[in-house]
C-alpha cells in the first residue's frame, strides 16, 4: 500500500508542487521594527456590534506597533472620514502629541 500511495503522489502534479523542496523564500518580507512610539500605527474597524446606550455600533481600533498600546474608540458605522479623523485627533494626537507626516 505504501508503494501505491508513493506512485500516485509521484504522478500527481498538485502533489509535486505542494511537496516542493524549494521554499518560496522571496515571498516573505519582515516588517521593520519602529524606533519610537506612535511612529508606526495600525488602524482598523470592528463592525456589526449591538448598539450601545449612545447608539454607537462600531469600534475604531488604533494600535501602536512599538509599544503595543491599543485604543478602542466607539463610533457609528455610518461615520464618514471627517468624523473618524476628528476622533483620531481628539483621542490619539492630543494625548500622545503624535507628529503627523504626510
Amino acid at each position: 500500500m505504501k508503494r501505491d500511495v508513493q506512485r500516485i503522489c509521484d504522478r500527481c502534479i498538485t502533489c509535486r508542487q505542494t511537496k516542493s523542496k524549494c521554499l518560496p523564500r522571496s515571498l516573505y518580507t519582515y516588517l521593520l521594527m519602529p524606533k519610537k512610539s506612535w511612529v508606526d500605527i495600525f488602524m482598523n474597524f470592528i463592525l456589526g456590534l449591538p448598539r450601545s446606550k449612545r447608539g454607537r455600533d462600531s469600534i475604531f481600533m488604533v494600535v501602536d506597533r512599538f509599544s503595543n498600546m491599543i485604543y478602542f474608540i466607539s463610533c457609528h458605522k455610518t461615520d464618514d472620514t471627517t468624523n473618524i479623523t476628528n476622533l483620531f485627533f481628539r483621542e490619539i494626537v492630543q494625548l500622545h502629541e503624535v507628529l503627523l507626516i504626510f
